[in-house]
């Protein structure tokens, strides 16, 4: 009996010879991966080109304030002017850099001015590898979709 549990002793170091070196080199397989680690930075404000398309002039400051947040940048020498700058520098890869600024005379909104935002949400993926298909013809007879309701203050 002892020369039996001797020959699998081998064959048992074998196999977990090379799970361990499967185990081992497949942490080596992320896209993002490299020596030193550089954290991703993420600065500023993010406007989507929704939120841009709802601006309409002699809208108030708060009315602004709502629909794209609170400005990064508010000089006290130009009260009338609120700046919304964003910067995304990833530990690896391009960096990303835009600007978006608005103009008041007094309270109400006169323009805006700025590089073209991004259609979606910083947590939604760009590169989804789906592509758009339109709702088939008859979308109109199928079963309504959900739509949010309540007390929203509208702009």
């Amino acid at each position: 009996m002892q020369k039996k549990a001797n020959s699998f002793t081998p064959v048992i170091r074998a196999i977990l010879a090379a799970s361990l070196a499967a185990a081992a080199l497949s942490a080596c397989g992320s896209s993002k991966w490299g020596f030193p680690y550089r954290a991703d930075i993420q600065q500023g404000n993010w406007i989507t080109a929704e939120q841009v398309a709802r601006l309409q002039p002699g809208m108030t400051r708060e009315q602004v304030r709502y629909l794209l947040g609170s400005p990064t940048l508010q000089d006290i020498f130009h009260a009338d002017r609120w700046d919304y700058p964003y910067l995304n520098r990833p530990g690896y890869g391009k960096i990303e850099q835009r600007t978006f600024t608005v103009w008041f005379e007094g309270d109400t909104l006169v323009r805006w001015q700025g590089d073209e935002q991004p259609d979606r949400q910083p947590f939604e993926r760009s590169d989804t590898g789906k592509k758009q298909t339109p709702p088939p013809a008859d979308a109109e007879n199928t079963a309504p979709s959900p739509s949010v309701t309540g007390n929203q203050p509208t702009l």
